[in-house]
Formats: structure tokens, C-alpha cells, sequence
């Protein structure tokens, strides 16, 4: 271990990396429509609005429903 002056130890610095908003951009976006899709799913599939027919989505998500406070019965 390398000493500074006066014989204390020396303290390591530590260099976080800047991430610019134009690469994170492409990211938080997709990330963002897959809550949304997530949400959907989890909200209203099944409901008022069905993309798919049959009970199966309801029955993959109703534990979620409940979770969140969405009422499905």
C-alpha cells in the first residue's frame, strides 16, 4: 500500500462514467414502452378492452391484478 505524506495511507479515488442523454435516450424509451405494455396487460386485458380472446392472459396476470389494486372479480 502507498503512503501519502506524513505517513497516512492513501485514499483511492474513484471515477463514476457519464452516460450522455443521447445514448441513454434509445434506452429509457424502450424501457418506457415496455412498462406501458406491461401495465396494459396487467390492467386491462381481459377487461373493458381485449386484444387477445380467451381467459389465458387474465389467468397469467391475476395474481399481478390483485397486487396493484386493479379488480378483476
Amino acid at each position: 500500500m502507498s503512503t501519502a505524506a506524513y505517513g497516512t495511507p492513501a485514499v483511492p479515488t474513484v471515477s463514476l462514467p457519464t452516460v450522455p442523454l443521447r445514448q441513454a435516450l434509445p434506452w429509457l424509451l424502450f424501457a418506457g414502452l415496455v412498462l406501458l405494455i406491461a401495465v396494459y396487460f396487467v390492467s386491462s386485458e381481459q377487461g373493458a378492452v381485449a386484444v387477445f380472446s380467451g381467459t389465458d392472459v387474465h389467468e397469467w396476470v391475476h395474481d399481478a391484478r390483485h397486487l396493484l389494486g386493479f379488480p378483476c372479480h
